[in-house]
């Protein structure tokens, strides 16, 4: 069997898995119809600086998935010391710990509750993590801000 119908076909199962077991704060599924570009949402964690936004990124299938890693990305700003500003993620889960047994709905797991436990020592933008490192009051205060700006 080629890559193509390998990943066809677990991409399918994933978005049958999402339809028939929706986690409830998240969605995901292709957009136009093409198994391999999906558009997915992820809700702010309760009780986090980001409760209450509403968080859009984009995911793109490789021929290799589940080989290899999706590339994800938020296309929703927010401040993060593990997100860039064009939506870049700095995430071990979806570069060296990444592994076939690891489905899309894990990820959007994954990612919010990045969203409450960041990687400071592992960092896109450093700033952020300084902020997040030294105070943390100001680091949940932009965080709630960005939010309120861009995600509701």
């Amino acid at each position: 069997m080629n890559r193509v119908v390998i990943s066809t076909k677990r991409i399918h199962k994933e978005l049958q898995d999402l339809e028939r077991n929706p986690l409830p704060f998240c969605g995901a599924g292709p957009i136009d119809n093409d198994p391999f570009h999906w558009h997915a949402v992820i809700m702010g964690p309760v009780n986090s600086p980001y409760d209450g936004g509403v968080f859009f990124l984009d995911i793109l299938f490789s021929t290799d998935y589940p080989f290899k890693p999706p590339k994800v990305k938020f296309t929703t700003k927010i401040y993060h010391p593990n997100i860039n500003s064009s939506g870049a993620i700095c995430a071990d889960l979806l570069e060296n710990q990444w592994s076939p047994e690891l489905t899309i709905s894990k990820v959007l797991m994954s990612l919010q509750f990045f969203l409450i436990e960041p990687n400071p020592d592992d960092t896109l933008v450093p700033e952020n993590a300084y902020v997040y490192k030294t105070d943390r009051s100001r680091y949940e205060d932009t965080c709630r801000e960005w939010t309120r700006k861009y995600a509701m």
